[in-house]
This record gives C-alpha cells, sequence and structure tokens, in this order.
C-alpha cells in the first residue's frame, strides 16, 4: 500500500537515526521507500529541509508528494533550502500533490512543533508493524496515511457537462433567428475555451502522476534486481501493483478528449 509517513522525533538527531532505521527497512525488503527528507523546525519557527538520500528517478521533491507535504509542514515563507542541489522547495504547497486528508496534514502540523524535526517519506508497505516498532524504540512518534486514487470520475463528469452544454447550444443555434445566433456562438465559443482549458487540467495532472508511477517502476525493477530472492518476490508483487496502475492511467487518458 502506497503511504505517506511522518515520524516526529524530539530533534534532528533522533530523526537522521530514523532515516537510518527506514534505509535498512527499505534494504530488508520489509517497506520500498520512493522518497524521504528530515523536516527540522527551529525555535523561530522556521523550516529547513535536509536529504537523507536519493531513492532514484523520483528523488526529487519538486511537485511530488513528499515535497507538498513539506510545503504544507512548513509553509513557503519559513522553509530553507537545506539539501544537495539547492532545489527551492519553499512553494510546493499544493494540496492535491497530497493525495491525504487535510486532518491528516493537521494531525503532522500539530506534532512538528518549535524544536522538534521529522522524517517524511512516501512509502509502499504491506505491513505496519516493522516500521512502528522501529521508530517507537527511537522515541519516534509515527503518523502515516494511504495516499489516494486520483479520481477521475469527477473530471470526466465535469468534461461531460461541459460537452452536453455545447451540444445544447449548437442545436438551439441551428434553430435561431438571425438575431440571436451571434450571441449563441459567443457562448458555444466560451464553452469550447473552458472544455479545453478542463481537458488540458485533466490531462496535465494525469500525466504527471502516470510519469511518478513509472518512476516508481523503474525504481521497483532496480531494487528487484539487487534484491535476494526472499526479497525480489515483494518487490515484484509491489512492481506488479504499479504496472497495474500505469495501465489504468494509460486507459483513462485515451478516454479523455474533446
Amino acid at each position: 500500500m502506497d503511504r505517506m509517513l511522518v515520524v516526529v522525533f524530539s530533534n534532528a538527531d533522533k530523526a537522521i537515526e530514523g532515516s537510518e532505521v527506514l534505509r535498512e527497512l527499505d534494504r530488508d525488503g520489509y517497506i520500498a521507500v520512493y522518497d524521504a527528507a528530515i523536516v527540522a523546525k527551529a525555535a523561530n519557527g522556521t523550516t529547513t529541509v535536509k536529504r537523507i538520500g536519493e531513492y532514484g528517478p523520483v528523488g526529487t521533491l519538486t511537485g511530488l508528494a513528499v515535497g507538498s507535504l513539506i510545503g504544507l509542514l512548513g509553509g513557503p515563507a519559513g522553509v530553507a533550502v537545506g539539501f544537495a542541489g539547492g532545489t527551492l522547495i519553499g512553494a510546493l504547497s499544493d494540496f492535491e500533490n497530497v493525495r491525504v486528508g487535510s486532518d491528516f496534514i493537521e494531525d503532522a502540523t500539530k506534532e512538528l512543533v518549535p524544536g522538534k524535526a521529522a522524517l517524511v517519506a512516501e512509502i509502499e508497505e504491506e505491513e505496519i508493524t516493522p516500521l512502528d516498532e522501529r521508530m517507537e524504540a527511537l522515541g519516534g512518534h509515527v503518523l502515516r496515511r494511504s495516499l489516494r486514487e486520483l479520481k477521475h470520475a469527477e473530471n470526466e463528469r465535469d468534461i461531460a457537462t461541459l460537452k452536453a452544454e455545447i451540444a445544447h447550444s449548437k442545436g438551439e443555434h441551428a434553430k435561431a433567428r438571425a438575431e440571436r445566433k451571434a450571441k449563441l456562438e459567443a457562448r458555444i465559443a466560451t464553452l469550447n475555451a473552458r472544455l479545453q482549458q478542463r481537458v488540458d487540467q485533466a490531462k496535465s495532472k494525469r500525466e504527471s502522476f502516470q510519469r511518478q508511477a513509472h518512476a516508481k517502476i523503474e525504481m521497483l525493477k532496480a531494487k528487484a534486481a539487487e534484491a535476494r530472492q526472499d526479497i525480489k518476490v515483494k518487490h515484484e508483487q509491489r512492481l506488479a501493483a504499479q504496472e497495474k496502475q500505469e495501465k489504468e492511467y494509460d486507459k483513462w487518458l485515451e478516454r479523455l478528449g474533446t
């Protein structure tokens, strides 16, 4: 199950220890880590972000769930760059990218008070006990939430509504008097522009997550290739689930159109 993980510690040193545990659990096949960082909140409320390692093609905070969550936790004005490459993440506060409920973000924000630090990661895990036991032994408070599937039904419904409005206006235009045709043509043009904008937005969002899914597939392939046989089986099962999801993205994009 693809999950967002936030583990809050009493200080940054403990969070670093937690990041080592995360790497061990990933190496031993208990979890698959897609992206991770440490967020430390200073006494004055400013937030420093530190990368804890590269996890493959999605090992960047820009535009992904981890980066967006960090933006929401720290606030754009309070984020300081603190990892290799100097990627600016202060503006990444897009709630839709996180794909968790607002209550989860609220809970994590309440826990990450000045002086504390959090390990933030996007992971795949089947059981929560291995991670919880190791993090709790370090004094960490674990919060996790499954990432929501993107809802394309709503997008399809909005697009279908606009198409119906256009069809109705075209039918009315065909029967309208000459003095009404110009107004109806203007309405049809406006609706067509809205429709195209909605389609473009929906495609852009889905294609973004499709790229992320593909990157995860490549990462899981690499993990499976390097793992011993028992761990390889786990990664291959995760890989199959990601590949199924990517095919669903493809089908949806094929259905979407003007």
